[in-house]
């Protein structure tokens, strides 16, 4: 189960089971309440009429004809109310009188009750004791709506109690609004649990959000994918972060001197070894002076070489330690482009090359200029040094909204299948230099850096119909930082 899920359930569970408690609680408190309002409007009811018996009233006798009078002529009004749902055309009150032993002498539904002990019951019971006295009797024991309310009044003759009036009335009336009610209950707690649901899966997605993130950020450092750290807030998923990112610039560290070590010591043992190898012959007696002239032009070749390849490899990890431009500012590839092709105009010349450029005016991107000029340089180079004589290298530029993408193309054999996945590797060199040594396999590498710190990509890529594709993408604004990765001499190209 994903923490997103549980997350999502635990809060969801935790808002339910709050949510089913408060409306069972509600559901069962709407009950009473009406009820209470009844009891209390009856309590009037009960003690207005009962003071109508009073009056004429004598402690042998009740006067009940004021009674009887006002109740059956409420009783045969018609009624035209409309209280909010219920339509009311006629009254639903009973009302009871007995004597000072509780029998009943009159009754609003005629003989019904007329005569019989209703002394034992609460209302009347309780009401001759000079006490409050209700009651509730359900003619259907297991409904509720059946139940009828009886609240008692004394009527009094003097301080003697001679007699009970008693009104009830049928709760059968609160059905409608007990059940409406209750609707609206229910309805407003499955609107709170779908909004529980809508808010519990926010929430967890707040949460996880960072977590994901930190997690793809852990699997692209896993297939050493360059990839920044992403935005984690403030929290401690932020402090986690850091302290993986941390963590991994400290392995990285360790590996980046530990490949390059290798990577120095490999490319060094050929050109030691020829210097070696003529120090050596120099060393023999009756040399002639063209093979010492010979081995003494070898030496110098290959400490040009060693000093070539030690500059690079300042360059490139240079480069590679930088997580941010620094001081970058607009540049005008317009004007670099033209730079670009001056310099390596002599150089093409020399080969019998024809390089042109075909680029027009293009926006300013923000970088660093010595960077940038070197990095197209470096590509120029390349493919001057891979085509042939007669041969021709051009150098495209276009830009849309999100950047500028420069292309350098050339009309040499281009690059061997086996060879496109380890063109961007450090010390890997396919195209020689002009005085027929290899190169020192740290241009594309350093090409590739400069893209990342600039937002962008680099690629090569042969074309169809023949010779190769160099493609330098550049953001028009590059992020403010990005992760530092070394990549290892057998890394995959971009």
């Amino acid at each position: 189960m994903s923490i997103k899920l549980r997350i999502f359930l635990g809060f969801f569970i935790f808002l339910a089971i709050g949510l089913t408690l408060l409306t069972y609680w509600l559901l069962k408190d709407i009950r009473p309440q009406p009820l209470k309002t009844i009891e209390e409007s009856l309590v009037e009811t009960s003690t207005l009429l009962a003071s109508l018996v009073e009056q004429g009233s004598t402690a042998g006798s009740l006067n009940l004809q004021p009674l009887r009078a006002a109740v059956e002529g409420a009783l045969g009004r018609e009624l035209d109310a409309r209280i909010y749902e219920l339509d009311k055309v006629g009254l639903s009150l009973r009302v009871l009188a007995t004597d000072g032993r509780g029998i009943v002498v009159y009754d609003s539904e005629g003989d019904r009750a007329m005569g019989e002990d209703f002394s034992k019951w609460n209302d009347i019971a309780r009401t001759l004791k000079g006490r409050y006295g209700a009651r509730a009797t359900r003619s259907d024991p297991g409904d509720f709506y059946s139940t009828v309310l009886f609240v008692a009044a004394p009527v009094r003759v003097g301080r003697e109690i001679v007699g009970v009036v008693s009104v009830g009335k049928p709760v059968t009336s609160l059905k409608l609004f007990m059940t409406n009610a209750s609707r609206q209950v229910i309805a407003a707690t499955l609107v709170a649990l779908l909004v529980a649901a809508v808010a519990s899966l926010a929430i967890a997605t707040w949460i996880t959000i960072p977590l994901r993130r930190l997690g793809a950020y852990a699997e692209a450092v896993g297939r050493d994918q360059r990839s920044p750290m992403p935005a984690l807030g403030h929290g401690e998923i932020a402090t986690l972060g850091r302290t993986f990112e941390g963590m991994r610039d400290a392995l990285e560290g360790k590996r980046y001197v530990e490949s390059y070590v290798r990577a120095l010591t490999h490319e060094i043992k050929g050109p030691l070894s020829a210097i070696r190898a003529a120090g050596e012959l120099l060393e023999e007696e009756g040399m002639p002076p063209a093979d010492r002239r010979r081995f003494v032009a070898n030496i110098k070749s290959e400490c040009m070489r060693l000093q070539t390849l030690i500059d690079r490899l300042l360059e490139l990890a240079a480069v590679e330690a930088r997580k941010t431009l620094g001081a970058a500012g607009p540049v005008d590839m317009t004007v670099l482009l033209q730079e670009v092709v001056g310099s390596a105009t002599p150089v093409a010349h020399r080969k019998g090359v024809r390089l042109e450029s075909t680029a027009q005016t293009l926006p300013a991107v923000v970088g660093d200029s010595l960077l940038l000029r070197q990095a197209l340089y470096n590509l120029v180079q390349n493919a001057i040094n891979a085509t042939p004589s007669g041969g021709q290298v051009t150098l495209d530029a276009q830009d849309d909204a999100r950047g500028v993408t420069l292309t350098v193309t050339d009309t040499g054999p281009g690059v061997p299948a086996y060879a496109l996945p380890r063109v961007f590797d450090r010390f890997y060199s396919l195209t020689p230099t002009p005085t027929g040594t290899p190169g020192s396999g740290l241009g594309l590498p350093f090409v590739r850096e400069v893209a990342l710190l600039h937002g962008g990509e680099a690629r090569l890529e042969n074309r169809s119909g023949g010779g190769a594709r160099a493609t330098l993408r550049l953001a028009l604004q590059p992020a403010r930082r990005r992760t530092r990765q070394r990549p290892s001499p057998t890394s995959s190209p971009l």
